[in-house]
């Protein structure tokens, strides 16, 4: 990547994060869904874009949280709404909503006590099944929105970045845009991950990768991100300045969201 390119990456206007003065704002609802994975309504919080309308289509892009965080993780501490009405406004995005679930599928999702006791570390696991066959049905029936894999993105930051990974590139029938943020140890090894490269240079249309500079997980992108160039699988890797923290995962959510279901 060009210096030119690098730069861009370490930067976001000033107040990319802050409201803007307009009466045009989408909107964060607290939503319910019955996942059969659980057995229990699990929460999630959906972003819909200013002048959401039913009789309109929009893409979905299924942002995830950290170790640490629930739902909520991305609205108390990441802006996704700041950002993202202040792309819409200035018409940088597709039309498109964005769906913040817990990442820990089970029971008790709440973030608390040993986060990496081992129950909560399967959760993260058993959640490939809670998004595929309980999130994503009850989304595409409940919102105006596309189905196909086209209008369906992935992402996460730190833990969710893990699960970007490990769900995307094995489903690449169901997204076409995968984006990891500071991705953790949860990502699994190269080898296991890209089990088939034909395919995710035929399916894929963004495979991106960020990190830190200043990460200590780092060298978990490094790894993903020299398998990836090692065998010609097309991707965008991008290290930029920070390191494990919101700084980095706001301004990536910022790139990340004006280059999908373009």
């Amino acid at each position: 990547m060009n210096e030119k390119l690098q730069a861009q990456w370490n930067t976001a206007p000033e107040g990319f994060d802050q409201p803007k003065e307009s009466n045009h704002r989408g909107s964060l609802n607290p939503i319910e869904y019955p996942s059969s994975t659980v057995g229990i309504k699990r929460k999630a919080v959906v972003y819909t874009p200013p002048g959401f309308s039913e009789q309109a289509s929009y893409s979905v892009l299924y942002l995830l949280h950290g170790i640490g965080g629930t739902e909520r993780e991305w609205m108390d501490h990441g802006c996704p709404q700041q950002i993202l009405d202040n792309l819409h406004l200035g018409g940088a995005l597709s039309p498109m909503i964005v769906v913040m679930p817990n990442g820990r599928a089970m029971t008790d999702d709440r973030a608390t006590g040993d986060l990496f006791e081992a129950s909560k570390l399967q959760a993260f696991e058993t959640f490939e099944s809670d998004l595929l066959q309980d999130l994503i049905p009850f989304i595409e029936s409940t919102y105006p929105v596309h189905t196909t894999s086209a209008h369906r993105a992935l992402a996460g930051l730190s833990m969710g970045g893990g699960q970007a990974l490990n769900i995307g590139l094995q489903h690449t029938d169901r997204f076409a845009w995968v984006g990891a943020f500071s991705p953790a140890p949860n990502t699994r090894e190269p080898e296991v991950l890209i089990s088939s490269p034909e395919r995710l240079v035929e399916d894929l249309s963004l495979l991106w990768i960020s990190c830190g500079l200043d990460d200590r997980l780092k060298p978990i992108s490094d790894r993903t991100h020299h398998y990836l160039e090692e065998i010609g699988i097309p991707h965008l890797w991008i290290e930029e300045a920070g390191g494990h923290d919101w700084e980095v995962w706001k301004r990536d959510l910022y790139h990340f969201a004006q280059r999908i279901f373009k």
